[in-house]
């Protein structure tokens, strides 16, 4: 709901109640397994990267959806990246519940076995991430899984003849205010804005 406008700067800016507006974000597709036989695939928004020693990232699930009390009792998930050519399964995964479709099957999606964890990982990712629980912070409406990366599956197709990865032929895509968003254009890589010009440099060499 919005609130009263605040005048000052060179625009108006206006006050909403506090909400979900950290965007864009990931829209992954977990893998689980429950140790019976079944899996499923769901798709979060709320993940992240929260550690870097040891590799850590969370990800927060609803209580009520189906893969929570799997990952709850297995301690184990995948997080596979998602592309332009899986927006469609990375949104059915997401307003479907396993409780009721066998998503692999609905969807085309190959589980593969992954080399750490129990969990298949999704054969048309380009990178998945085994991951082992560490935490669980209840925190509310979701509840956060603090996780370990225990090992990163990575799609050859994206590296090249030197073993350099290069994500940014995968497509990859985001989530934005309930939209898929395909990723853009590079604008600079990291340390960019502080790189020193060396001088005395002519152009055309």
């Amino acid at each position: 709901m919005r609130g009263p406008e605040r005048k000052g700067g060179r625009s108006q800016r206006q006050i909403w109640r506090p909400g979900n507006m950290l965007y864009p974000v990931p829209a992954v597709m977990v893998s689980v397994a429950d140790g019976n036989g079944g899996s499923n695939i769901i798709t979060v928004a709320w993940a992240g990267t929260v550690c870097s020693d040891p590799v850590m990232l969370s990800i927060s699930v609803r209580p009520e959806r189906y893969s929570y009390d799997i990952i709850r009792t297995s301690g184990e998930f995948v997080v596979n990246l998602t592309t332009r050519s899986l927006a469609r399964a990375a949104d059915y995964c997401g307003v479907r519940s396993g409780r009721d479709v066998d998503k692999w099957k609905e969807t085309g999606l190959t589980p593969v076995s992954a080399f750490k964890v129990s969990a298949p990982l999704i054969g048309e990712s380009p990178i998945s991430l085994e991951c082992q629980v560490r935490q669980v912070l209840e925190l509310g409406s979701h509840h956060m899984f603090l996780a370990e990366v225990m090992a990163v599956d990575v799609d050859p197709a994206y590296l090249d003849e030197k073993g350099t990865l290069h994500l940014e032929r995968a497509d990859l895509i985001a989530y934005c205010h309930g939209r898929y968003r395909a990723l853009g254009e590079e604008l600079g890589r990291f340390g960019y804005s502080v790189k020193k010009i060396v001088k005395g440099r002519k152009k055309g060499r």
